[in-house]
């Protein structure tokens, strides 16, 4: 609980709060045509800890900021453990952080959130985080750009006053992550020629389709992949075996076997890439409910689905620099282009990574989104 006259934070203790914790967005984007609203069934399904894999190793708080007893903001601070034993920190998170223009109220909320976790021990604070870079709810960062175009499939938006909110409460900047978009679905000659080359010269090279009839099989090469080619990526925590079906049985639904790639050298799995049809875009008409014309709604817009993100792309150490993302990035081209899918994003990208980047550059995608994950010391 915190003290400003008019305003006051207190955790989410009830059903009823609970339930505005989830709503408030509605609130914050009621004028936003760019704003599509999650599925309410999936927002609880993820903030409750007996039902998402997450809280088996973290600690989560929800709080609700009040202005003369109206919300005016939300937020969890949470501990994860798993992340703290793997990098030796003491680090904590906030995440699903949303807010109306009011930065006392925003700082008080930011406030609560960092006296929780310096309450167990943490030196620093790094958010927002929803909940970590493995368990997307939504993506992590503050959005700095782009906000007149409606957001990829579980990727953030954000309002424009969210950097001065948190700039505001005394945070810095920790990292930028990036959204490129891919305007078309014909793949640049100059990816055709190379992938050509690359094929031919990496023996024993094949890339396939995921078997779906045999996905807890798939899943368990995806894992190990995983865990080995994101293993120095900033923010990195390894996937549990838990995390992993869990996120398996999520995402089935909407994969499409074309864009889910498995690539292996002489029968070793040595890398992947996961590409999402857009299901942002048959969800807007949902407005968070799936029942009872919502799911009708969304199985016929469905059909309408014309973009794709790419998700997840990586390789083990030892086969990067080989061209074998270029191989994943020309057949990712050419099944958009069978599923009838124009244009695409590949997100997120660490600032930093300029390996991804310039292959990304060089296959025709350009910046076009900026998202910010903030910190402070404690």
């Amino acid at each position: 609980m915190t003290g400003h006259p008019d305003i006051q934070v207190d955790s989410v203790r009830s059903r009823g709060e609970l339930r505005e914790f989830i709503r408030f967005p509605w609130e914050v984007y009621v004028r936003d045509p760019a704003w599509i609203p999650p599925l309410i069934r999936e927002q609880k399904k993820v903030l409750d800890p007996s039902r998402h894999p997450f809280h088996a190793h973290a600690e989560v708080e929800y709080f609700l900021a009040r202005r003369s007893g109206r919300v005016v903001g939300r937020i969890a601070a949470i501990l994860n453990h798993r992340h703290n034993e793997f990098h030796q920190e003491k680090t904590g998170f906030f995440g699903f952080f949303e807010a109306m223009n009011d930065p006392s109220a925003a700082t008080a909320l930011l406030s609560e959130a960092e006296d929780w976790l310096a309450g167990r021990g943490m030196d620093s604070v790094v958010g927002p985080m929803n909940f970590s870079t493995n368990d997307e709810s939504h993506s992590p960062g503050i959005l700095l750009d782009g906000f007149d175009s409606a957001p990829f499939v579980l990727m953030a938006h954000g309002r424009p006053y969210y950097p001065d909110l948190m700039e505001g409460a005394g945070f810095n900047k920790a990292k930028d992550l990036l959204a490129y978009w891919i305007s078309s679905n014909e793949p640049p000659e100059r990816l055709v020629r190379a992938v050509e080359r690359i094929e031919a010269g990496i023996d024993g090279l094949e890339i396939r389709e995921v078997d779906l009839k045999k996905l807890p099989e798939e899943v368990e090469l995806v894992q190990s992949i995983y865990n080995s080619a994101w293993e120095r990526n900033w923010g990195f925590v390894p996937l549990t075996e838990a995390e992993i079906d869990h996120l398996a049985a999520e995402l089935k639904p909407i994969l499409e076997p074309k864009y889910v790639l498995l690539a292996s050298v002489h029968g070793e799995p040595v890398g992947f890439a996961l590409t999402l049809p857009d299901f942002n875009q048959p969800l807007r008409g949902a407005n968070g409910r799936l029942f009872p014309l919502g799911l009708l709604k969304l199985l016929w817009h469905s059909r309408r689905i014309d973009r794709g993100r790419v998700f997840a792309l990586g390789l083990k150490p030892g086969f990067r620099g080989k061209g074998i993302d270029a191989v994943f990035y020309l057949k990712t081209f050419q099944a958009g282009r069978e599923l009838g899918h124009t244009t695409g994003e590949c997100s997120w990208i660490l600032e930093d990574n300029w390996k991804m980047r310039r292959a990304l550059e060089k296959a025709g995608a350009k910046v076009y989104k900026t998202y910010r994950v903030y910190r402070k010391d404690l």
